[in-house]
């Protein structure tokens, strides 16, 4: 577990080498599409073994006086209040906590594009917000026939009619909080505005899945797919590039979609294009930086199994459709793998079997799983923690860590004052009370001291998880699964 496969210095050597030689192609300005995410790239850190979360970060910054930032955010995912899985926030909190993590690092954000501008009143009330903040906000508008009615979006009704971002330096970094975003669309219309205003500008693409130099069901691309199964997008051989250079790549659907417009763009601007193919926009180096492709596979099969759950949650919840479901069935068939092939979920399972109680599982890094049940005084996600601290710390497992006599007093505040239905204390609690112990408790403070090797661990549960506690599984670090549709 956790084995490392991937080089990340080769990689930000690499990365940055290309980038700039992509800078240098193109003259007066230069629009970076920026795919994934720049501070933490978890997904990509958790596919690729070894990938720093910050890599796009650490090449950004080599750049600062020369870039600016533009965030874009769809106008949609702003009035569906849809939210960062990994984080636990909205793409509209998480555009504010980017804004304030570049500005923190130096880095300028000239303005935030909203796309598929409808006149939300959600989307008012945030731009309200970035207004307070002295954020530039612009509005771009959904064009039909987009994206194959390239007359008509290369016009004054299509792009025409999205606001001109106006931008300062000669690099713009378009960026978003998630996929979906519009990051593509924004940068082809400030190319056809910029082209109005007689500024010469290109186009360059940061993406780094699906990783194009892979096969088509390589599991890293596979992970793509199932992060992003929510978009319906879809890995596909770019038949541009098969066309142009009889090389097999990968690209996704969208691209694909979406390049006759770039080609035609560049054309009506320059007379020619300087890209034949999507992977031909692309600067990305990942899959020359894969050490060990056998450690990715395994990394990104995992992946592919937690989305899945991640999906099954939102459907158990009515946050989407079964279809979504289903496209993550597809993805596993395809990896060839199922549910069961992550042995956190056997052994919780197992557990539940054999106490007739929701249980956990927690996987450590040298494949040794540890379980835990639901009791009189803790739910699933606090017994199993609790018995992983135990065992980390080398401490028996029946030793008692926490006396009833402390926990009650908290059971008691939440049934009573605090208007809780369930008396069993979560995740947070249960650490309260073992910090509290750890004053008296020489075992209590060794448990404590091992929550920081619980970063990186796999964890189960058989039964739906309270937000608290997915808080605290996340803010450890532990990948933690669950059934959402048993409470």
């Amino acid at each position: 577990m956790n084995k490392i496969g991937f080089n990340n210095q080769k990689y930000l050597e690499m990365q940055s080498k290309h980038i700039m030689e992509r800078i240098a192609q193109f003259g007066d300005k230069l629009y970076l599409e920026f795919g994934g995410k720049l501070f933490d790239d978890y997904h990509a850190s958790r596919v690729l073994p070894g990938f720093s979360p910050d890599s796009k970060l650490q090449m950004l910054m080599q750049l600062k006086d020369d870039a600016e930032i533009v965030i874009v955010i769809n106008a949609n995912d702003i009035e569906q209040n849809k939210t960062r899985s990994d984080l636990q926030i909205t793409y509209q909190e998480d555009v504010l906590r980017l804004i304030n993590e570049f500005t923190k690092r130096g880095l300028y954000v000239g303005s935030v594009v909203v796309t598929q501008y409808n006149r939300q009143k959600a989307v008012d009330l945030f731009k309200a917000r970035l207004k307070r903040r002295k954020i530039d906000v612009y509005f771009h508008y959904y064009i039909e026939g987009y994206p194959t009615d390239t007359k008509k979006i290369i016009s004054d009704s299509g792009f025409g009619k999205n606001d001109y971002v106006k931008t300062t330096r000669p690099l713009v970094v378009v960026t978003a909080p998630g996929p979906g975003s519009g990051k593509m669309a924004t940068c082809l219309s400030q190319l056809y505005h910029e082209h109005k205003h007689g500024i010469k500008a290109g186009y360059a693409k940061y993406e780094t899945f699906p990783i194009w130099n892979l096969p088509l069901n390589h599991p890293v691309n596979l992970a793509y797919e199932a992060a992003t199964a929510d978009l319906a997008d879809v890995n596909m051989i770019d038949p541009f590039h098969l066309q142009a250079y009889n090389e097999v790549t990968v690209n996704y659907n969208r691209d694909i979609e979406i390049f006759p417009v770039l080609k035609n763009i560049f054309e009506e601007i320059y007379g020619s294009s300087p890209y034949q193919s999507p992977t031909d926009m692309g600067v990305n180096m990942a899959g020359l930086c894969i050490s060990d492709d056998d450690a990715c596979c395994n990394a990104s099969n995992q992946e592919i199994i937690r989305r899945y759950f991640v999906s099954k949650t939102r459907y158990a919840h009515e946050l989407c459709s079964h279809e979504e479901v289903q496209k993550q069935e597809v993805v596993m068939n395809k990896a060839g793998i199922t549910e069961l092939d992550r042995p956190c979920v056997m052994a919780a399972r197992k557990k539940e079997e054999d106490s007739r109680s929701f249980s956990g599982a927690i996987e450590l890094d040298d494949g040794t799983i540890i379980t835990g049940k639901t009791t009189n005084l803790m739910g699933a996600c606090s017994s199993v923690l609790m018995n992983v601290l135990k065992y980390l710390a080398g401490i028996d497992k029946n030793k008692v860590l926490i006396s009833p006599e402390a926990i009650v007093p908290i059971q008691n505040l939440k049934t009573e004052y605090l208007g809780s239905v369930n008396p069993r204390l979560h995740s947070n609690e249960i650490l309260i009370a073992l910090s509290v112990s750890a004053l008296h408790s020489e075992d209590a403070k060794k448990a404590l001291a091992m929550l920081p090797k619980l970063k990186g661990m796999q964890a189960h549960v058989t039964c739906d998880v309270a937000d608290v506690d997915l808080s605290i599984y996340s803010n450890l670090g532990i990948m933690l699964t669950y059934d959402a549709n048993k409470k």
